[in-house]
């Protein structure tokens, strides 16, 4: 089944993105054709929009405030026999029902240069700059720092949180290299660690070997090697009392989620 999507934002369209991926990760066998249309200000630009539409009938989704582009975008729309829908309608509106007040017309205001946006800069620079336990010596700086053997996916998880706002370094857990002294007496970040099966683990590190061009069988992928480095990572993060997120079956953004969660029960203790 064949599904042209249009995304119509006056802003970035970030938020339309994640709304729409969401809602079409519920279905099966569906060629998405996405239609990208973001920073819609004028008229002009929108009657553009309007004729590709027409041409690649399909569902649309919208961010617009401003009422009278809305409103032209609607109207066309119903003509074509198209749905038009503004997911962050509903929202809105409860909003101002229980806050009193009506929503700001102001496109992309959530991507306003303000305290938060300056500071996930700063969490993402930190975390680039501490990563694979570089710079230890500032880890109790960091919010969180990431224990884990390899290829158990701390760098993309740091990155992520980053991107969340959270200072994040990662350090590796290697049987015949200690790390540095400072993991086990940090005070200020939240260490997790991470750990992952042993045959989950070799089959990541084999096609990494593989898309490297180097040889697939060493003791990087060897089962006895593996299991040994997994069970020396989880001894450690038991003896230090860390907790521990197995990433076998998740996602970045779940290992992630469930990594604000423990930072946030800290938090509240």
């Amino acid at each position: 089944m064949r599904l042209h999507l249009h995304l119509l934002s006056d802003s970035t369209g970030e938020t339309l993105e994640n709304i729409a991926k969401a809602a079409l990760a519920q279905y099966d066998d569906v060629e998405t054709i996405r239609h990208f249309w973001p920073m819609i200000r004028t008229e002009g630009h929108l009657e553009r929009i309007l004729q590709e539409i027409a041409q690649n009938p399909g569902l649309v989704l919208f961010t617009l405030v401003n009422s009278e582009t809305r409103r032209n975008l609607e109207t066309r729309c119903r003509a074509l026999g198209l749905p038009a829908i503004a997911p962050l309608d509903a929202v809105t509106g409860a909003l101002s029902g229980l806050l009193g007040q009506q929503a700001k017309a102001r496109p992309g205001r959530q991507h306003v240069l303000d305290a938060a946006y300056f500071a996930r800069v700063e969490a993402i620079q930190f975390t680039i700059a501490h990563d694979d336990g570089l710079g230890s010596e500032d880890w109790e700086e960091a919010d969180i720092v990431l224990a884990g053997v390899s290829r158990s996916s701390k760098t993309p998880t740091s990155i992520y949180l980053a991107n969340r706002g959270f200072k994040t370094a990662n350090i590796p857990i290697v049987v015949e290299s200690p790390p540095p002294p400072v993991l086990f007496s940090l005070k200020h970040p939240l260490v997790v660690g991470l750990t992952t099966s042993a045959d989950r683990l070799i089959q990541v590190r084999r096609n990494r070997l593989l898309s490297l061009n180097q040889a697939p069988e060493t003791a990087y992928v060897d089962q006895e090697s593996v299991t040994r480095e997994v069970a020396f990572a989880r001894r450690m993060f038991a003896d230090n009392g860390w907790p521990v997120i197995d990433v076998t079956r998740r996602s970045i953004e779940e290992t992630a989620a469930a990594i604000i969660a423990l930072v946030t029960e800290r938090l509240e203790a």
